[in-house]
């Protein structure tokens, strides 16, 4: 049975992120590192956007930034200027080739297309299983959700970010390739946090997405719907669709890393690496395995790695607010957007401002709501 350094169940976004800051550490070049996965991550299957204000190690991967977005309600339209931020969005595809093809070039680090079935911690090492062979390894970092585990517990809230996006191609030159819309909120709520987002790369060509902030998916059909009708409402009549996405992302501040243990740390959504208010996950990852690669150099008992912040309970006055009445989404990042500042809001959703500046921030939002909830919160601090 062959023995490992590190193990990764699991090669997503939030694996992939660290054994590549592994690698341009240079201070794990003496460890055995396997990756373990069904899926060889060569094809482009999703989309992921985020903000910065300097450069990040994942430039190369960057299809497209936007210095300028729009916000948007029944009630008033406000075009953003991100200065000093950029929007940015990376293709998978290209964001696995990144990391691949720096991996594959590491003697110390090996690829294994198959999947987990079993992670069990003993004394002095970790038992990891596939269908046809075994191996231990000193430490596991796990990425592999199990949707049952936080979905089927009730002490804390769960929402689902879910979408349908189409990527089309239009006839009419409708969209500005400078400016994406972040929030468009004038389409029908139906007792949701629903939106559309729109990611356009040329006048005639852009990402238009259906997004809901809510417990339950809908049928495919409703989304494409919706779609069909905000495209009509721009005055697109004639496109073709060269492309689909689609996703659910759950939403939730329940304590994951209190399945981590000395030799076992789970990463990724598996971790609560994803941003628990907006579901955005592609910088929350890149800081998070930025911090554990920092961690590994010193520490080795991995359930010291966690450490919860204020964010952590911001972001759950939301998802308690969202979760009891679905429909207050709107109101809420309305009041955000319609008069501050959005690169204040930007770092704070980067969970990366002062105490005075949170202020500056919840001060924009309705105040009873999270009066409410800030009450009922205590509940959740208890074990």
């Amino acid at each position: 049975m062959k023995h490992y350094d590190y193990i990764f169940t699991g090669s997503g976004l939030a694996a992939l992120m660290t054994v590549y800051k592994m690698i341009q550490s240079g201070a794990f070049e003496d460890k055995t590192i396997l990756l373990m996965d069904p899926d060889s991550k060569k094809i482009n299957d999703r989309t992921w956007c985020f903000w910065q204000d300097a450069p990040s190690d994942w430039e190369r991967s960057v299809t497209k930034k936007w210095e300028l977005a729009l916000f948007a309600t029944t009630k008033f339209r406000r075009d953003l200027e991100l200065k000093p931020y950029t929007y940015n969005r990376i293709n998978a595809s290209d964001f696995y080739s990144q990391a691949l093809d720096q991996i594959s070039k590491q003697k110390n680090i090996h690829f294994l297309n198959e999947k987990v079935t079993d992670i069990h911690e003993l004394k002095t090492h970790v038992y990891v299983a596939t269908e046809t062979q075994s191996f231990t390894g000193e430490k596991v970092f796990n990425s592999i959700y199990r949707k049952g585990e936080a979905e089927s517990q009730t002490k804390y809230p769960i929402l689902q970010q879910h979408f349908i996006g189409w990527f089309i191609k239009s006839k009419e030159a409708v969209f500005n390739p400078e400016q994406a819309t972040f929030m468009d909120f004038s389409v029908a709520q139906k007792g949701n946090t629903r939106f559309m987002y729109v990611l356009p790369t040329a006048t005639n060509e852009a990402l238009v997405e259906y997004t809901l902030f809510s417990h339950q998916v809908l049928d495919k059909r409703d989304y494409e719907t919706e779609i069909q009708n905000y495209l009509a409402k721009l005055g697109v009549t004639e496109y073709e669709i060269t492309d689909k996405e689609k996703g659910s992302i759950p939403m939730s501040c329940y304590p994951f890393w209190k399945k981590n243990s000395q030799r076992v740390l789970h990463i990724g959504t598996a971790g609560g690496w994803t941003k628990a208010s907006t579901g955005y996950t592609f910088k929350n990852a890149d800081k998070k395995s930025t911090a554990l690669i920092a961690f590994l150099q010193k520490e080795s008992d991995l359930t010291t790695f966690h450490k919860r912040t204020k964010f952590w309970f911001y972001d759950l006055l939301l998802l308690d607010i969202l979760d009891r009445d679905n429909q207050k989404g709107a109101r809420i990042f309305s009041s955000m957007f319609q008069k501050g500042s959005p690169a204040l809001i930007f770092k704070f959703l980067d969970e990366e401002t002062s105490f005075y500046e949170d202020i500056r921030v919840i001060l924009k939002c309705p105040k009873m709501p999270f009066i409410w909830s800030l009450i009922r919160s205590v509940r959740y601090l208890w074990p």
